[in-house]
């Protein structure tokens, strides 16, 4: 794959074979910002797990959010109210099922549910699920606390899974964050995957952490 020479640079300026500190791998990529829009700045953890027999997810709430307020619909029948004073973008029942059946609505960033709408939703489940968007007990999106579930996500609270080759993703912020902003919603994002360990996992679970920005270079970084 060939890269720009704005990108070649900015990788020159990453030493090749280092781990760096947390520290100054936010600075250095805080340094080489090569777009011209805010870019996120992104945690990519390689697990040493069996992606076919083991599956590492759950949520955590970043102390400082994304930068970038997520649009949150709920899908309820008893809980309309707690979720309009939670601050909830779309709210709806039946009606709205039918509207992402139809395809008339997908503007959203998180649907969170109530119990008794599961059994509606699973006939969208193949266009929700595809789409990281289908609820569930695991992540805290299918709750009879619909109101605090929707305050925490608006506050900055994520989802992560791990993919098929066993590493985890997750936006920690923007470069325009102060650095330790940064720091602390990264090890919010470490401490959060390391709790989800699979019960009876062998041997080393997180092999290795890099961070990056959305356009630039991937830089090592140590665990502490």
């Amino acid at each position: 794959m060939q890269r720009g020479k704005k990108y070649t640079a900015a990788a020159e300026k990453v030493e090749k074979n280092k781990i760096y500190g947390v520290e100054e791998a936010l600075e250095l990529i805080k340094s080489v910002k090569l777009a011209k829009f805010d870019e996120s700045v992104e945690i990519h953890i390689k697990l040493g797990i069996d992606s076919k027999k083991e599956q590492v997810r759950g949520s955590v709430v970043l102390p400082h959010g994304v930068g970038k307020s997520k649009r949150i619909a709920v899908v309820t029948s008893t809980k309309n109210k707690e979720a309009e004073e939670a601050g909830a973008d779309l709210i709806g029942g039946e009606e709205l099922v039918t509207k992402i059946k139809t395809g008339k609505t997908l503007n959203f960033d998180v649907l969170v549910a109530s119990p008794e709408m599961m059994p509606k939703l699973a006939q969208v489940a193949k266009i929700l699920g595809p789409k990281g968007l289908m609820p569930s007990p695991k992540t805290e999106t299918v709750t009879d606390k619909i109101k605090e579930a929707v305050e925490s996500l608006k506050k900055g609270k994520a989802a992560f899974k791990n993919d098929n080759s066993g590493n985890v993703h997750q936006v920690i912020g923007r470069v325009s964050f102060e650095a330790k902003k940064l720091q602390e919603n990264l090890e919010s994002v470490i401490e959060a995957v390391e709790k989800a360990k699979p019960v009876g996992h062998k041997g080393i679970f997180v092999k290795s952490i890099a961070i990056c920005s959305t356009m630039g270079p991937a830089v090592k970084i140590s665990r502490k």
